[in-house]
């Protein structure tokens, strides 16, 4: 018994003595406050087009038939502006009011014009029957009859005018006059530019407001002549723009210019978005990939990769708490485009696993600082 007494005690100290030897740190941790000063970024893995595409730059844009620049149809003194730049506005909006004595005058014209119908109407009424009774001779129902008909074309000309000033010829025939006309918005969007101030007088062909539509904003790309063999419609594009940095959009080619620009000698490719988020804009600078063949790939940013000997490593993240943990996955890496790198798993992980995308390489020293130097 006093033997075994002796004993278990340098059992369990050499227990103690390997304990630190054999035990590994299988995770970094981060509190909260680390991990915000650290900038750490994490995300689910993505699928990237890492090859068998064709680099291509261009710009947003939106069809002709989503532009609109004002002009008004009579010039005038802008009297009111009703709009902003930036503004919604709906087809048919008014956009500013703008007067001139030639508006009255073409409205008082028509009053006239429709007041001398009615006294020409009599006139070829009375005529005719004096001619169809023998009374009244051919000439003077045939001077009734044209003077009738250029009265009805002349209140037709009036009215047409009218309408395009947008004043309602009924309204001018039962004697209201307006001083000034609206501008319209012949299209739904938002105000571009106002060019115009209260009070300046603007001539017919003045350009008062720019509206635009985007809706229907697409990509348009130019693709050289080296690559366009292998561009063909409904291929997917994917693409960045500088207004939402790391964030991946999706288009597909709806149609493919059929002439060279010269300089430099490339085709207009226009792709059709895909989810179309509200924040983009014509003319940002698109940076895009046109896939020619199927072959995306499960990628992660450089920084998200990290080495340890012989092997490759990123870490998953989890929230533990006020804490995160980070724990490393073997990858295998590929092929490199710009800051991603292809990766196969060793190993399979979770469906909706995240992982981080930046630091990789403090985390494994980190990590390597727990195990008292040891190293994978």
């Amino acid at each position: 018994m006093s033997c075994k007494d002796k004993q278990e005690p340098q059992a369990n100290s050499k227990a103690q003595k390997e304990a630190p030897e054999t035990a590994q740190v299988e995770e970094a941790m981060l509190s909260q406050q680390q991990f915000e000063a650290l900038d750490m970024k994490i995300d689910t893995l993505q699928h990237k087009l890492m090859s068998g595409f064709v680099a291509a730059n261009g710009q947003l844009e939106v069809p002709p038939q989503s532009e609109a620049s004002i002009t008004p149809v009579i010039g005038g003194n802008v009297k009111n502006i009703k709009v902003i730049e930036g503004e919604k506005v709906k087809k048919g909006a008014v956009l500013a009011y703008i007067s001139h004595p030639e508006i009255i005058k073409i409205q008082t014209d028509y009053m006239n014009a429709s007041n001398q119908l009615k006294f020409q109407e009599k006139d070829f009424s009375r005529q005719q029957k004096l001619y169809e009774g023998g009374v009244g001779s051919g000439e003077s129902f045939q001077r009734a009859e044209a003077d009738l008909d250029m009265i009805k074309g002349r209140l037709a000309g009036l009215e047409a005018q009218l309408r395009q000033l947008h004043i309602n010829p009924k309204s001018v025939k039962n004697g209201n006059i307006q001083q000034q006309i609206p501008i319209l918005s012949p299209i739904n969007g938002a105000i571009q530019a106002v060019n115009v101030k209260t009070g300046q007088f603007v001539q017919a062909q003045t350009n008062m407001f720019e509206v635009i539509n985007t809706e229907h904003v697409h990509v348009d790309l130019m693709v050289f002549e080296k690559d366009v063999a292998k561009v063909k419609e409904e291929q997917k594009v994917y693409f960045t723009v500088e207004s939402m940095p790391g964030k991946e959009l999706t288009a597909e080619i709806l149609s493919i210019s059929k002439n060279f620009e010269q300089d430099p000698k490339a085709l207009h490719v226009h792709a059709e978005i895909d989810n179309l988020p509200e924040n983009l804009v014509p003319g940002m600078f698109v940076r895009a990939k046109i896939a020619v063949a199927d072959s995306r790939s499960i990628a992660l940013p450089e920084a998200a990769i990290t080495k340890d000997g012989d092997q490759f490593f990123t870490f998953s993240a989890e929230e533990e708490g006020d804490a995160w943990s980070f724990k490393p996955i073997e990858v295998v890496p590929g092929i490199q485009e710009g800051e991603w790198i292809a990766i196969k798993l060793v190993d399979e992980v979770a469906p909706g696993t995240r992982f981080v995308y930046n630091n990789a390489y403090y985390l494994m020293a980190e990590m390597q600082k727990g195990e008292g130097g040891h190293s994978h």
